[in-house]
């Protein structure tokens, strides 16, 4: 028996194909590879290098899973301020574990994306049940964070990560890029396939649309929207893996500097690929569109603070 969410994936499948409808859904890739043109004429040989995006590629990567994990619960209608303080949270986290007590560096990751979990639960207490908004109340975990952070490395750089991380996110490469670019890659092709191609994907979507139109459907929005919550602070919590594993070390000032790039990639990202839906391709896209420009401007000598 065909369902209303099946229903609706098969009339836009049968859509006929539309010049505007295209350009739309593609033109901020467009204008990424125009953007890549105009510098790669200006710096002729510096810009449009494989190193160059390599390096692009691998260190843009822990913004791009930050982007991704606000992409789950902004589909379902919440925020989340608290992304970039769990990413450094579980930065920390393995620091603290691995480089300052010795404990195993697998055993370091699980506590650190166990630590994500537990923001995201946290959260989705007090945003589902106690039903105070979730700006409000991600930002004051985004504080409690901060300060829990400040307390366990002294405010100071924790160095001296095990270099077996370091092997499988920075070191390790394929095709001359960098382990963590690929992290970004399969983690967008998990929360695209879900979104696409599943029951929960097309839940999470009608909640974000009208919750209580969700609700009169048979929908269960408060664990629709737990679990989104809890999805967006473990992805933080892997950023934070991978960040850590690209620095070799534990900045506990380093999180909130994603923040608002992650906000404005997912944004951004809403207005391709699938305009009108924040999605993943789309947050992807934007992240490494953004850092492209970032860096072409940063090459021809422009203040940083002009790019911010």
């Amino acid at each position: 028996m065909d369902t209303p969410l099946s229903m609706s994936r098969d009339a836009e499948s049968r859509k006929p194909f539309n010049v505007l409808n295209f350009v739309e859904r593609f033109g901020l890739v467009f204008v990424w590879i125009i953007v890549i043109a105009i510098f790669a004429v200006v710096l002729p040989g510096i810009f449009f290098t494989w190193t160059n995006f390599s390096i692009l590629f691998a260190t843009q990567a822990p913004g791009a899973v930050l982007a991704l994990a606000l992409v789950i619960p902004l589909t379902a209608g919440d925020y989340d301020l608290s992304v970039g303080a769990t990413l450094t949270l579980s930065a920390v986290t393995i620091g603290v574990l691995n480089a300052v007590n010795d404990v195993p560096i697998v055993l370091a990751v699980l506590a650190a994306l166990c630590g994500g979990a537990v923001v995201g639960l946290v959260n989705a207490f007090f945003i589902v049940y106690v039903r105070i908004p979730s700006l409000v109340v991600t930002l004051g975990t985004t504080s409690v964070i901060t300060g829990l952070v400040q307390w366990m490395t002294n405010s100071s750089t924790i160095g001296g990560i095990s270099p077996h991380l370091i092997d499988i996110v920075a070191r390790g490469r394929l095709f001359g890029i960098s382990y963590a670019f690929y992290y970004v890659i399969l983690v967008a092709i998990v929360i695209w396939l879900v979104f696409e191609y599943t029951p929960l994907g097309r839940r999470i979507l009608f909640v974000g649309r009208g919750r209580e139109v969700a609700r009169l459907s048979g929908i269960d929005v408060g664990r629709v929207r737990v679990g989104c919550l809890v999805a967006s602070g473990l992805l933080s919590a892997l950023g934070g893996v991978i960040y850590a594993g690209l620095l070799g070390a534990a900045d506990p000032f380093s999180g909130l500097n994603f923040l608002l790039p992650a906000f404005a990639a997912a944004y951004l990202g809403a207005t391709a690929i699938i305009p009108g839906r924040f999605n993943p391709w789309g947050a992807v896209v934007s992240v490494y569109f953004l850092a492209t420009g970032i860096t072409g401007l940063t090459m021809l000598g422009i203040p940083l603070w002009v790019t911010s």
